[in-house]
């Protein structure tokens, strides 16, 4: 995002928390109702052009998204809406995924009520690299001739009853819109659930499965490293041969016995 759009983000994220401050209960609804004004949205240009519009004066698109979503949406799916077009953003486009974080943020925030943050954010984890695994279900679900109505029937088949509510909400929103890789998608959502949990995702790839006691010193390590609770999501790669593979972020550490060989051979070269 330019600036302009950044600074707008900030103060829609700032509307949401107060619209979700005290008012427990609410932030369910609020993030299915972003969701489905998104759908709006994505599928009417023109009104997504008009509510970005710069050259018309934010008082006016706050007043276009109350005709247009007031009876539709609940009073405090409205109070963020109103701020997030009332802002200057960069493009349309940005508006929009900004309200599809909002509406992830809200949806964390009532499994966070529930005390159910830590399942959903593993369950996001652990279905992204079900996909990962599963090329035919990759293929389904990132199939972009596939209506997102056939997605979400889909996922409705593969995880109803057998995860969070609040799980199944974010995957179906997921594959509705996916631009880039499925895999990495789900991986955002999980980082996202965890920094909701004022944690950071450390993504490991190991040689062998490792151990509970094994996955806390490693966890423990991590966190003295960077200072500050660490969530370790791992995936088991033979092709590793031995050792693992560390990323958190843009941070990537290998000690893994291929990493080795290839800093070796480089060396030789």
């Amino acid at each position: 995002m330019y600036a302009a759009s950044r600074e707008a983000s900030s103060r829609s994220k700032e509307a949401l928390r107060a619209a979700l401050t005290g008012s427990n209960g609410v932030a369910a609804t609020t993030g299915s109702e972003l969701f489905a004004v998104v759908d709006v949205l994505d599928d009417q240009r023109p009104l997504r052009v008009a509510l970005a519009d710069v050259s018309v004066p934010g008082s006016a698109r706050a007043e276009l998204s109350e005709r247009v979503f007031g009876s539709r949406v609940s009073a405090a799916t409205q109070a963020v809406l109103t701020t997030a077009v009332a802002q200057n953003w960069s493009r349309p486009r940005d508006l929009v995924d900004t309200l599809v974080l909002l509406g992830q943020l809200a949806l964390l925030e009532s499994a966070s009520e529930q005390d159910r943050l830590t399942a959903v954010e593993d369950e996001l984890f652990r279905f992204g690299r079900i996909i990962n695994d599963n090329p035919q279900l990759e293929q389904a679900l990132s199939d972009r001739a596939t209506s997102p109505a056939a997605k979400r029937d889909l996922l409705a088949r593969l995880l109803s009853g057998k995860t969070e509510p609040v799980t199944q909400a974010l995957a179906e929103q997921v594959v509705s819109r996916l631009r880039s890789g499925i895999g990495p998608a789900f991986d955002e959502l999980s980082d996202l659930a965890a920094s909701r949990r004022e944690q950071i995702v450390a993504h490991v790839r190991a040689a062998t499965a490792l151990t509970d006691s094994q996955r806390e010193r490693l966890a423990g390590s991590l966190a003295r490293i960077y200072g500050k609770a660490v969530t370790v999501h791992i995936e088991t790669d033979p092709s590793l041969l031995s050792g693992l593979v560390v990323r958190i972020g843009d941070d990537v550490i290998d000690g893994s016995a291929i990493g080795r060989l290839e800093r070796m051979r480089r060396s030789l070269t």
